[in-house]
């Protein structure tokens, strides 16, 4: 079967499933993730090779961009301590802790490469988060964390991934230049989102009276602001949300609501089926990195993952509740500062256990390490790639299967205990 027929069998399917999820009460990305692997294993079809700048050019931008321009700016602003520490720090102390149970566990993973693997499994994915914890209930504040932290901290982990690479190929690690990078992509990015976001704007202005013109507009400029954002060597990803969050502004002061509703009906269709290709295609692509694995080394190597998934989820655990502890000093201390914490932006517990919970890896995770180099500078192979990659995979299936089955159930439980909670208090 040629590959664009694979794609509309796999649209389809897509489309069927959704109903399915909805009457099965399961969560649509994970079946579809599971039906993937089952499609995987059909004799008759043929591998779909992700390309990774393919999936960054064509999967990030749009989604990124709508579900920027959809997030509450209230609630964003107001979270938006907890939101960078997540989106930032968290990113790094998982990659570090990631690297060095790696490095101490599989054997022949040097510390570069563990780095390597760290960075791959370091950032959750916006595409997967917003989309499990959809319909669950989840308060409007939870679900803008999530959002935001998963919007932004694409860029932390490229940053990462593409430095310890580097030291891989043979380049000598220097902090102080990863660190300047990593300020000059967020910058740029946030820089070259926000003049696109202007002219976007001032085009939009001029033909708002042309429906077709002003939605044609709106779909083509996440990616022409991702491809310019690039081609400066700034943050795509950063460009794209910002420019998301310039359009929800606008939106909101210049379109009339029938545009409005025209755009986002389009959009949800275009977001819909983007989504289920990618679940579709985490799937699929397990056999083929499963061939590539010796066999005496596939139950290892999940073990190995299942650990992994493990520290991602523990560390993710400590530096959410530390930064609740923080957030409830802070709040206290308030009269002495000049910086106010608001309440709003307090976290209780049960939210910290959602939030902690809800850290599942996807499609980006996926795409940089099917883009690991297939050679070193000098010709020999990328030492462990099957491993890393089958391993990242891994830790993909384990968090969206593991964690987003078991998310609903939290979610009812954390629900249950703060009614309880509700009714003691006015007893």
């Amino acid at each position: 079967m040629e590959n664009y027929s694979i794609i509309i069998f796999i649209l389809a399917i897509v489309i069927g499933l959704s109903a399915f999820a909805d009457k099965a009460k399961l969560p649509y990305p994970i079946l579809l993730v599971i039906v993937g692997v089952a499609i995987g294993f059909i004799p008759t079809i043929q591998e779909i090779e992700i390309n990774p700048e393919i999936i960054f050019l064509i999967f990030l931008p749009p989604l990124l961009y709508d579900a920027s321009f959809n997030i509450s700016p209230k609630h964003f602003k107001t979270n938006i301590s907890t939101i960078s520490s997540l989106a930032i720090p968290l990113v790094f102390f998982t990659t570090f802790w990631i690297a060095v149970v790696s490095h101490y566990m599989i054997p022949g993973m040097t510390w570069p490469l563990s780095f390597v693997l760290g960075a791959v499994l370091s950032a959750t994915d916006a595409v997967a988060a917003i989309n499990i914890t959809k319909g669950l209930g989840i308060p409007q504040k939870t679900l803008t964390i999530l959002e935001g932290e998963s919007l932004i901290n694409d860029a932390s982990a490229l940053v990462a991934y593409h430095f310890a690479v580097a030291t891989v190929m043979g380049a000598t690690f220097i902090i102080w230049k990863a660190a300047f990078q990593f300020v000059f992509l967020l910058a740029g990015g946030f820089l070259v989102g926000a003049v696109m976001g202007k002219i976007l704007g001032i085009i939009l202005r001029t033909v708002r009276n042309n429906i077709n013109v002003v939605v044609s507009f709106m779909l083509l400029m996440p990616f022409v602001t991702y491809l310019v954002a690039e081609h400066l060597h700034v943050s795509g990803v950063i460009a794209v949300v910002f420019l998301g969050l310039a359009m929800a502004r606008l939106s909101s002061k210049v379109f009339p609501e029938h545009l409005k509703n025209s755009s986002k009906s389009l959009w949800d269709v275009i977001i819909f089926l983007l989504n289920g290709l990618i679940f579709i295609l985490i799937g699929l692509n397990f056999r083929y990195v499963l061939e590539d694995i010796e066999t005496d080394m596939i139950l290892p190597y999940i073990g190995y993952a299942v650990v992994i998934t493990i520290v991602a989820l523990l560390t993710r655990m400590v530096r959410i509740f530390l930064q609740k502890i923080n957030l409830q000093k802070a709040f206290k201390n308030n009269d002495k500062k000049k910086r106010k914490v608001s309440e709003n932006a307090l976290l209780d517990f049960g939210n910290s256990i959602i939030i902690s919970w809800s850290g599942m890896r996807g499609i980006v995770s996926l795409a940089i390490a099917i883009g690991l180099p297939r050679f070193l500078e000098d010709g020999t192979p990328f030492p462990l790639r099957n491993a890393i990659i089958f391993i990242s995979i891994a830790v993909v299936l384990l968090t969206l299967i593991g964690q987003g089955l078991t998310l609903p159930w939290i979610v009812k439980k954390v629900n249950e205990k703060a009614a309880q909670n509700k009714i003691d208090s006015t007893s």
